[in-house]
């Protein structure tokens, strides 16, 4: 569905910055609000009504993620030639949020497929990895991860220990990733290893791995906090051959790779957090709504009005900023410290407001019979992966100090 609508959205991104004119969904562009209305629609009837269960039973949602693809979902900013829907990142903020708030883990699922994967494979990509990691991903048909991050260095994506040392006309790849989501539905990783090591950050490469290369293993299925529908784990990789057609870009530009792919996707766990939010407002409103007490409905209490006013205020400022970072980058704007903001805003947004549902439920709000200690659970890792709140804060004062240098 989202691919008939790429070719009348092409160029909104552009117009965008130009109107800043996007306060509410009334006033997006008409293909945004249709994608916003079939992702809603996605959430409501087949997501929302399973999350609770994926979650508790630590289920993949396979036939959910399968129709991410076939409504365009897992490649939504991919070119149609590489099978995408072809829309701008203002589209892929708003399905995010959409999409999360019927369940965190899909998001996290679309999310890593279309940022942390899709994105560099599109852009540094050859036409060949294109037509190989890009055309099925992008449908849906196959997964893909992000291996950056590893026991040892965390936020420090410059002290990669994983190496690859040349071989003729192969690579020769040793290390261990971690923390790697969709680790174990995967069927490719883009990997970051040093390939000169006296070259420190600017001697690291990435690689296209497919995960069924010999000697490629996973560790354990991580038990989590949240999103726990999603695989998380670590990419063990002890002396995995991969053809030099596998360097993604060239070597040494592992790290300029890494961070840009990291600086977009920060605008798509933007969207993710503002779903949560949106989930754990809608739980605590018509709670407040249906739930009596004193004679009356609890909406009624100034306290509870409050409680909800302030998880309104934090959601929609989140969102703005998230649009903002959006229209930036579709417009071939600088976007990076408006990606940090966006991510800082809504990652805390979306914790404050888990917080703030259970605090309206009650005792209520902290069983599993009602989603809201899910959504809790689910926020807490929107303020750690793709930049912990304090990278955030280092890149938004570090990007603000060059502007007044």
């Amino acid at each position: 569905m989202l691919a008939t609508l790429s070719r009348s959205a092409a160029g909104v991104g552009r117009r965008a910055l130009a109107s800043r004119s996007y306060l509410t969904h009334a006033q997006l562009p008409e293909e945004h609000q249709m994608v916003r209305e079939m992702c809603r629609t996605f959430a409501d009837t087949d997501l929302a009504p399973n999350a609770g269960a994926w979650d508790k039973n630590h289920t993949f949602p396979a036939a959910a993620v399968k129709q991410l693809g076939e409504l365009g979902l897992m490649g939504i900013s991919v070119p149609e030639e590489h099978g995408g829907a072809g829309l701008d990142y203002l589209a892929y903020a708003i399905a995010m949020e959409e999409v999360s708030r019927g369940c965190a883990s899909t998001g996290v699922i679309m999310s890593v497929q279309n940022s942390l994967f899709g994105f560099p494979v599109k852009e540094f990509g050859t036409p060949e990895q294109k037509d190989e990691y890009l055309t099925p991903y992008a449908g849906g048909a196959k997964l893909g991860c992000f291996g950056l991050s590893e026991p040892g260095n965390g936020s420090d994506a410059g002290a990669a220990s994983t190496t690859a040392v040349k071989e003729g006309s192969e690579y020769v790849i040793s290390g261990t990733k971690a923390w790697i989501t969709n680790a174990h539905d995967a069927d490719a990783a883009v990997v970051f290893a040093t390939t000169d090591k006296s070259l420190k950050h600017k001697g690291i490469s990435a690689f296209i791995v497919p995960t069924d290369s010999p000697g490629f293993s996973l560790g354990k299925k991580e038990d989590k906090l949240g999103i726990r529908a999603s695989s998380t784990g670590n990419l063990i990789m002890e002396g995995v051959r991969v053809p030099e057609t596998a360097l993604l870009g060239e070597e040494g530009m592992g790290f300029k790779i890494a961070m840009m792919t990291l600086d977009a996707g920060r605008i798509g766990i933007a969207g993710q957090a503002l779903g949560i939010a949106s989930a754990a407002i809608d739980c605590a409103t018509n709670y407040a709504l249906e739930r009596k007490a004193f004679g009356a409905p609890i909406a009624k209490l100034q306290a509870v009005q409050t409680h909800l006013s302030k998880m309104a205020v934090a959601r929609d400022s989140a969102r703005l900023l998230t649009w903002r970072a959006a229209m930036l980058k579709d417009a071939g704007q600088p976007y990076i410290k408006e990606a940090a903001m966006a991510k800082l805003a809504a990652s805390e947004a979306a914790t404050m407001c888990g917080h703030t549902a259970i605090q309206v439920l009650g005792g209520m709000g902290y069983v599993s019979d009602m989603p809201a200690e899910r959504h809790y659970r689910d926020a807490r890792i929107t303020e750690i992966y793709e930049g912990t709140s304090e990278v955030q804060h280092l890149v938004i004062a570090g990007n603000l100090l060059k502007e007044y240098s």
